[in-house]
């Protein structure tokens, strides 16, 4: 019996299916940024009020990681967030079991994840957006410095298949020593170890467009890659209104659970 067909019921943090049988709700593993946190409260907010699957999201923290001696290397001066090479350990963070998403702060979620989920090809170690991508702009956020690579914004969102044999490479020894190029590149896998997903499950703002009549082109998940609107100098971008919307939403959602 599949998960859609179902009756489902929540059972100590585990999906349990009519037939007796558990799976545990999907992890989503989300860059956070101290500078960042409400970037991150609105992409988490957006992900579960649309989710018709349980799913559990958890803050990658660079804090956390250093206390528990999971991640010591120093920041580099091209390192615009302090999730730059925190986001590789997600299949360790993960157990190195089942799948795994890992996604940037700067997301707002239009669609259900499920969607997503659904697509996960067991052939492949990482499914993402294979963006042909190639910034204009200098400098993007807060003034942090624009670096143009192979494969950019590839790594921003990625579906993990933890237990892959070639993601257990993915150590906190290798994730601390490795370059960027190794990491952001996945130079790990082969190119046939990588599927891809549509674009409109990590929409560009200022790179991807919509087109008119074609749903097809319509965000499923907008990434405010240049800069968002909880910054000041990105109040008015492409689809800020939207953003801006969700968070008079979070924040109504978090004062009903303080009078609760």
């Amino acid at each position: 019996m599949s998960v859609e067909s179902a009756k489902t019921a929540i059972v100590n943090g585990d999906l349990k299916l009519s037939n007796g049988s558990t799976k545990s709700p999907y992890r989503i593993y989300v860059g956070y940024d101290p500078k960042e946190d409400v970037a991150y409260e609105v992409c988490r907010h957006s992900i579960l009020k649309r989710s018709s699957i349980p799913v559990e999201v958890i803050p990658i923290k660079q804090s956390e990681l250093r206390e528990k001696n999971h991640y010591w290397r120093e920041r580099g001066k091209l390192e615009s967030t302090e999730f730059s090479f925190t986001r590789f350990l997600t299949p360790f963070l993960a157990g190195y079991e089942g799948w795994a998403m890992f996604v940037d702060c700067d997301f707002l979620y239009l669609g259900d994840v499920k969607e997503l989920f659904d697509l996960i090809d067991e052939k492949y170690a990482v499914m993402c957006v294979q963006h042909d991508y190639t910034p204009k702009e200098t400098t993007k956020m807060d003034g942090a410095v624009q670096t143009v690579y192979p494969r950019k914004n590839w790594s921003s969102m990625v579906l993990y298949n933890c237990g892959h044999r070639k993601n257990q490479v993915l150590t906190p020894e290798i994730v601390n020593k490795e370059s960027g190029a190794f990491l952001h590149r996945f130079q790990w896998l082969e190119d046939d170890e990588i599927g891809a997903v549509p674009f409109v499950w990590n929409f560009l703002v200022g790179h991807n467009r919509v087109v008119k009549g074609d749903p097809n082109t319509y965000p499923k998940a907008i990434h405010y890659t240049l800069g968002g609107p909880w910054f000041d100098a990105w109040k008015d971008c492409e689809f800020g209104d939207l953003w801006l919307n969700e968070l008079e939403e979070c924040k109504k959602v978090d004062q009903d659970k303080k009078v609760e």
